[in-house]
């Protein structure tokens, strides 16, 4: 808890090794007092004058590389390069991967029918034997399972997965793990898969709770529209290309601090829905009275976000949000049209790589 605190509202304070070593110093042996403070001035004075100025992200105290300086301080602006090219394979790999899920799904499906009809002797004997395929409670299971709707069916998995992050978050000797790689921060040493892993990660129970119910609300929407297999390609590249927003924003500002949560992601999938069905009404949860359209509510919300990146509010991570609503609006007035097709040339090198199914 307080190892957050620190990162979150002592984003600029930094700890130097040699300090607290001379600290500790001062403490056991007093005679070395004036010997250790000449020593770390000089190393201070070498240090600033062997880093540009022009080059340097950092504030100018004096700041010797620890594992704490490291998260909280220095930003390399040439990692965003490395962030950028992560943001590209990921999004890249993710639409490739729900692609092969596509196909293969379709496929499972087409083989079942097929061996459906031609071996009904032996599902009849099976069922005579009384040797059934699934257990009791994977019927029970199976049944709950099929009552879902498909957006709850898309939305429940992922729910499970952030509920399970967060639950992580409680345990202190992981807080460390946790900090390092699911909270994402441009002056961190591991800032790639971070940018994906923080989507998943919740710290406080308001926050989880807010960000699922808002996309429980608008899954369903999404995935009768999409595809649940297209959804999801859209939720996970939408969550890194959030990320390398802030990344973006933090670095040119030059303001470290860890960002997590899927708001980025859920901002696109809002952002897309709010577009495909702009006049739908909506109502705050708390205030079912006030109803407003989906087209002024998506307006509202990006001008918000936009107002917070261009006046430094610090309420959100603003640039993540506003990064994941254009590309929710990118996709919906080009890349469900036009990149999303692009996938029957995989689909085509796909199959004649599977080659023809078993009998």
């Amino acid at each position: 808890m307080q190892f957050l605190r620190l990162f979150f509202f002592k984003e600029n304070s930094y700890f130097s090794s040699s300090s607290l070593t001379f600290c500790r110093g001062q403490l056991l042996n007093p005679a070395k007092f004036s010997q250790h403070q000449s020593n770390v001035l000089r190393f201070s004075r070498q240090h600033r004058s062997n880093v540009p100025r022009g080059e340097s992200f950092a504030p100018r105290q004096t700041i010797v590389p620890t594992e704490l300086a490291t998260e909280s301080g220095y930003i390399d602006p040439s990692s965003l390069w490395k962030c950028f090219a992560f943001t590209v394979a990921f999004t890249t790999g993710s639409f490739v991967g729900v692609t092969i899920w596509e196909y293969e799904t379709i496929r499972s499906r087409a083989m079942t029918a097929l061996r459906s009809k031609l071996n009904l002797n032996w599902f009849r004997e099976r069922a005579r034997n009384g040797r059934q395929e699934v257990d009791q409670w994977r019927k029970e299971v199976s049944g709950w399972w099929s009552r879902l709707t498909p957006g709850e069916r898309v939305f429940a998995p992922i729910c499970a997965l952030n509920v399970v992050v967060f639950g992580l978050w409680r345990l202190p000797q992981l807080q460390p793990m946790m900090v390092r790689y699911f909270a994402s921060n441009p002056a961190a040493r591991a800032v790639c898969w971070p940018m994906f892993l923080s989507t998943l990660s919740h710290y406080s129970l308001f926050h989880i709770a807010a960000n699922m119910y808002v996309l429980h609300s608008f899954s369903h929407a999404a995935v009768a529209t999409l595809g649940r297999e297209q959804f999801l390609g859209l939720y996970l590249s939408a969550g890194v290309i959030a990320s390398f927003a802030s990344h973006v924003f933090k670095t040119v500002m030059r303001q470290p601090g860890l960002s997590l949560g899927a708001s980025g992601a859920i901002m696109a999938v809002l952002a897309y829905v709010c577009t495909q069905y702009p006049d739908t009404q909506l109502s705050i949860v708390f205030l079912p009275m006030y109803t407003f359209s989906a087209g002024a509510a998506i307006k509202v919300i990006m001008g918000i976000d936009l107002a917070g990146v261009l006046l430094g509010w610090k309420i959100f991570d603003h640039a993540a949000h506003l990064g994941g609503a254009l590309f929710g609006l990118f996709w919906a007035h080009y890349g469900s049209t036009r990149v999303w097709p692009l996938r029957e040339h995989f689909v085509g090198y796909w199959h004649e790589l599977r080659g023809p199914p078993k009998k």
